[in-house]
């Protein structure tokens, strides 16, 4: 398969692009430290640094269904679509608005999609599923990080 350098780049500069523009967009509400966190809550700057390579392997993971053949690779860029619009939200709810369990009940919603996701992707190539493995284990840690929050912080 011959590489599409454009397409892969735009394909990797989408996720990280608005990754960056909610980091941006949140930074100034971010209170992280000011809440009570579990025990196994990692440093605030873990996040941008696992976030971005996240967004890097999404990126190549759409990049890989985008070259597909099939003429059903819509439906599967049409969920990564929903599920990439579904993770930016998340950081509105926690840290701007503070809504931890929305937050968490967000999360959930999320990993669904993520869920289904790597499933579609998976028909259309292995390695664009593997490469979304990373990013269900990190939502999944997420997920038991902001119960805790949520119970915490009560």
């Amino acid at each position: 398969m011959k590489i599409d350098y454009k397409t892969l780049l735009f394909s990797i500069l989408i996720p990280v692009f608005l990754g960056s523009f909610i980091g941006f967009l949140t930074a100034s509400f971010n209170h992280y430290y000011e809440l009570n966190l579990p025990f196994f809550a990692p440093p605030a700057w873990i996040f941008p640094t696992v976030w971005t390579i996240l967004y890097i392997l999404m990126g190549v993971s759409c990049y890989l269904i985008i070259q597909s053949e099939s003429s059903k690779k819509n439906d599967a860029l049409f969920i990564y679509a929903i599920q990439l619009g579904i993770n930016l939200f998340w950081s509105i709810w926690f840290f701007v608005f503070r809504f931890y369990f929305l937050a968490f009940i967000w999360l959930l919603l999320l990993i669904g999609f993520v869920v289904i996701m790597i499933r579609k992707f998976f028909f259309f190539s292995k390695l664009s599923a593997y490469l979304q493995v990373p990013y269900l284990l990190w939502l999944l840690f997420a997920a038991v990080l902001n119960i805790f929050v949520v119970f915490l912080n009560m």
